[in-house]
């Protein structure tokens, strides 16, 4: 008989950088495949993440940022909910912040769900989270940043009501690339 699990969100601390770094470098690896330099996802991208990540983590603004773990846990039958005794296990992370002067809104930052977890229902939780939150702010739109290329996470967002709104050139993992925009409009649903 199958196991109940049960999806659980968390606040991420910067003692949480390093987890985050280890997600963030695994989604690319399996992600940017072919994208980007197969030397950098296969050597430097760990230890450029966990770079990026403890210097974020430990970053002034934490107030205008929101970041999100989602973990997977065993539901305990009897009661109905998460189990608080069972381990749980990382499948993805948000990451959303203010942009003061940024005529586009929020952004998104980072969403990725780990592949083993993708199809499942933890990216639009994450971005749900991302949106509540950005409502919360007092904010009306949202933006993102895709690769261009990554066709399965520009079907994911279109899916989910996100348009594109213009490309911008960019550098990462040692190459140009081009970086698609896209913004989503938030209603004023709290």
């Amino acid at each position: 008989m199958p196991i109940a699990t049960s999806l659980l969100l968390r606040p991420a601390t910067a003692a949480d950088a390093d987890l985050l770094a280890a997600m963030h470098a695994a989604s690319w690896q399996a992600t940017y495949r072919g994208l980007l330099p197969a030397a950098f996802l296969d050597r430097e991208v760990g230890a450029e993440r966990a770079a990026y990540w403890r210097a974020r983590m430990e970053a002034p603004g934490a107030d205008r940022r929101l970041v999100l773990i989602a973990e997977i846990a065993a539901v305990n039958a009897a009661h109905n909910a998460a189990d608080e005794e069972a381990p749980r296990t990382p499948a993805g992370f948000v990451c959303v912040e203010r942009q003061p002067d940024s005529p586009w809104g929020v952004l998104l930052d980072n969403l990725h769900a780990l592949p083993a977890h993708q199809g499942v229902g933890v990216g639009k939780t994450l971005m749900e989270a991302a949106r509540r939150w950005a409502r919360g702010q007092g904010e009306s739109q949202l933006y993102l940043y895709v690769l261009d290329g990554n066709t399965p996470a520009i079907a994911f967002y279109e899916r989910q009501g996100w348009e594109y709104s213009g490309a911008e050139p960019d550098h990462m993992g040692g190459v140009d690339i081009t970086a698609l925009r896209y913004v989503y409009r938030l209603d004023a649903r709290a």
